[in-house]
């Protein structure tokens, strides 16, 4: 059932990658919101691995693309803060505009970066593993404590949701980080590790949504980013 799930989500991914070029093509490829690109590009990757991973069988290949899926996660997901920014930008939010709030906005982005290298993926060993029908390649040591990474970066999205929808009344940007927030919080009582791709899914399609309504919004009033 996971392997089916994982082709699922492999195939939404891929239509949403094809829609987030369409936006970049469209609105501006120089913006700090098309880094859902480089997010999104990481979870097809990722998918397609826990995808084929059965079918390809435990080989060097997958071992190596394996590391990558670690890699991207670490230095892909941390950008998505600034897509909140950017949000937050393109709102006319003033205090968001301010040059300070731009430069720690990156810093924090280095930050989150910096620590889940040194935390969670410099010196990453990983094992084979067969867990509901799907083969993967998972670290051989779990990691202690909550995912502090994940954590901010969250928090950085729920609050920046929350900003948007007071602001433009736009509800889906805050829809998508809540499902995601509590999904990945509560463990649903089922047999599979796929259901939380589907969170994300869910999460990636609310921020393109986002993204496409402000700059549809930006066009209409000629504003320019």
């Amino acid at each position: 059932m996971d392997t089916f799930l994982y082709f699922f989500y492999l195939a939404g991914y891929v239509a949403l990658f094809i829609w987030a070029v369409s936006l970049a093509k469209k609105y501006g490829c120089v913006s700090p919101s098309n880094v859902l690109l480089l997010v999104i590009f990481g979870l097809v990757v990722d998918n397609a691995l826990l995808a084929f991973g059965r079918y390809i069988g435990p080989r060097p290949f997958l071992e190596s693309f394996s590391y990558a899926r670690y890699w991207g996660h670490a230095l892909f997901t941390p950008t998505l803060v600034l897509f909140a920014w950017d949000s937050l930008r393109k709102a006319d939010i003033g205090w968001a505009k301010i040059s300070l709030v731009k430069y720690m906005t990156y810093i924090l982005l280095i930050a989150l970066i910096v620590y889940e290298l040194l935390t969670e993926t410099l010196g990453l060993r990983l094992h084979a593993e067969w867990k509901y029908g799907v083969l993967s390649y998972a670290k051989a040591a779990a990691s202690s404590g909550p995912p502090v990474m994940v954590l901010i970066v969250s928090l950085v999205l729920i609050v920046s949701a929350f900003v948007i929808w007071r602001k433009q009344k736009w509800i889906w940007y805050l829809v998508g980080t809540v499902i995601m927030t509590i999904g990945s919080a509560i463990p649903l009582p089922i047999k599979s590790d796929a259901y939380m791709n589907g969170f994300e899914l869910i999460l990636l399609f609310s921020l393109l949504a986002t993204k496409q309504f402000q700059d549809q919004k930006a066009k209409q009033q000629g504003t320019s980013f």
